[in-house]
């Protein structure tokens, strides 16, 4: 008989979690999940009812015992938790249109989790997410943090750092690449694995196989004839062939933002004049989705939650948890402790790369060193996460202003100070650790 898991998910009352939820229910028979707590903060109290009326209603058209608790008490949550996800979003969404905004006033990309939105970000979440770790640490020390937090190599990296919990960062961007990649030629995704190395949303796949047959070549001239491989929150605009070429290996689709930066800025503000920023425009599909999902009737995850950017979020954290606890010794893709697998980078930075999961958590696969073509994008945007990381945990400004200067999508030091003044103005109610006094 396998023991009954008790899991909390902090940031229940996203709209993501009926993608979760359905990712446990289709599991069941391998994951006996009895206990599942969707916790939220005062601010969320609406949605997390919402959201928990649907889990509800999902599991009981399933026919399965979990039991579905809700609650504003974190400590409540992860007491006795066995896995605990994290997936909050600190400020909401009017804090990411912010965070899409104040760089776009300097001509520079704003986006959600790369460059200066992505900074922004990880400041406001990372006093958040430790104290969410002190929670575990004394309450549930032997859970298994999954996170799922933007950014979540940064946060994943901060946790490692500065506390001792056992977390694995995750990113549904890796599987959409398998993907990808499987829809190209027609096959089911188990038949394809790719070689992946690099961080968060800065992952290349550098070998790509099918069957175990190295296809690389195959999949790259296909990728540079047809070039549509993206997410819904990034513009698809067309892979270059002569980059594609070069490159030799498969880009992620964040990459569109350092490759092709000119563009997709035009784009950023021409889509903020019409439409709004990304924000903006997920804004209002979570208002329709959250009134699809108070209907009593909805039973199960509604299609439209497809717009909203979280293709196989769930795929991705229930088949983790699954091989911990069955301890398959299968290979995923995660943030984890880079230990030496690839040569390039930090032994304790977290990398995204391909693990072997077992009960003792991920082990990353040897790498070595990566080739010069991508080398110094990823040392760099590596030097930035540390930098980050130094100054949302100390509230130091010189390391924010440093992490900002270097990073590649901010062109100068003056532009950088610019940004990360009107940042700290105009969060400061969610960065305790710069406003001490």
């Amino acid at each position: 008989m396998k023991k009954e898991l008790k899991v909390a998910v902090i940031g229940g009352g996203s709209s993501y979690t009926p993608e979760l939820m359905e990712g446990f229910i289709k599991r069941y028979s391998e994951l006996p999940v009895k206990d599942i707590y969707l916790m939220d903060v005062e601010q969320g109290r609406e949605k997390l009812g919402i959201v928990g009326g649907l889990a509800r209603r999902m599991v009981e058209r399933a026919g399965l015992d979990i039991n579905i608790h809700m609650t504003l008490d974190s400590r409540e949550a992860v007491a006795g938790a066995d896995f605990v996800i994290t997936q909050f979003r600190v400020g909401g969404l009017d804090a990411r249109i912010r965070d899409e905004k104040i760089p776009l006033r300097y001509g520079v990309i704003g986006q959600e989790t790369t460059g200066p939105g992505g900074f922004a970000k990880a400041l406001r979440t990372i006093p958040a997410m430790l104290d969410v770790c002190r929670d575990v640490e004394e309450l549930s020390p032997h859970a298994w943090l999954m996170n799922f937090t933007n950014p979540s190599g940064i946060i994943t990296e901060t946790v490692l750092k500065h506390t001792d919990v056992k977390i694995l960062g995750l990113c549904n961007v890796p599987v959409n690449m398998v993907s990808y990649v499987a829809k190209v030629f027609g096959v089911e995704m188990e038949r394809v694995y790719i070689q992946f190395a690099g961080l968060n949303h800065l992952v290349w796949g550098m070998k790509i196989f099918l069957d175990g047959e190295d296809v690389t070549k195959d999949l790259l001239h296909k990728l540079s004839c047809e070039g549509n491989l993206t997410m819904r929150n990034i513009p698809d605009l067309q892979w270059d062939k002569d980059l594609i070429k070069s490159l030799g290996m498969l880009p992620c689709p964040y990459h569109r933002y350092y490759y092709m930066a000119d563009r997709m800025l035009e784009e950023e503000k021409r889509e903020a004049a019409h439409a709004g920023t990304r924000g903006e425009v997920v804004k209002k599909v979570e208002q329709e989705l959250f009134e699809t999902y108070r209907d009593p009737a909805l039973n199960i995850k509604p299609p439209q939650l497809e717009k909203r950017g979280g293709a196989l979020y769930s795929y991705a954290a229930c088949n983790l948890i699954s091989s911990i606890v069955n301890n398959r010794r299968d290979i995923q893709v995660v943030n984890v402790k880079n230990r030496g697998a690839i040569l390039d980078l930090p032994d304790d930075a977290v990398v995204e790369t391909n693990c072997v999961i077992d009960k003792n958590g991920a082990h990353p696969l040897s790498v070595g060193h990566v080739p010069a073509r991508i080398r110094g994008l990823m040392q760099v945007v590596k030097a930035y996460e540390e930098l980050t990381i130094e100054a949302g945990v100390n509230g130091d400004y010189s390391s924010a202003l440093q992490a900002l200067t270097i990073h590649p999508l901010v062109p100068s030091l003056s532009v950088a100070k610019k940004i990360l003044d009107d940042i700290l103005e105009e969060n400061r109610e969610f960065l305790p650790q710069f406003f001490k006094n």
